[in-house]
């Protein structure tokens, strides 16, 4: 169950990268509700995941795999060039996702 709660976690970091994106310093009323409730929902289902995940293992792989998943949900839909060398840097901290997870975190 933890690891379905630190996707939705993800999913929910996720979503507060693109609306923090689109609410333009804060100054689009619905886009900076949609941010704040996002990341709020985040956070909780990051606190179920810590019930399981050592905290520094845990945070480590939300924020690596929310900031993997908002470079490539950048490229797709705001046509934000991913270069080779970020593309290599992607590579880089999906290894280190997979070094935490093949260390035993949960």
């Amino acid at each position: 169950m933890h690891w379905i709660y630190l996707g939705a976690a993800v999913i929910f970091e996720v979503a507060v990268a693109l609306a923090a994106g689109n609410a333009k310093g804060f100054s689009h009323l619905g886009w900076t509700a949609a941010t704040l409730v996002c990341g709020a929902i985040a956070t909780v289902f990051l606190s179920f995941a810590l019930l399981t995940f050592d905290v520094g293992v845990g945070y480590a792989m939300w924020t690596s795999i929310a900031g993997v998943g908002i470079a490539v949900l950048g490229a797709v839909f705001f046509g934000q060039r991913l270069g080779l060398r970020k593309i290599a840097g992607i590579a880089l901290v999906i290894g280190g996702v997979v070094g935490l997870r093949l260390s035993g975190a949960a």
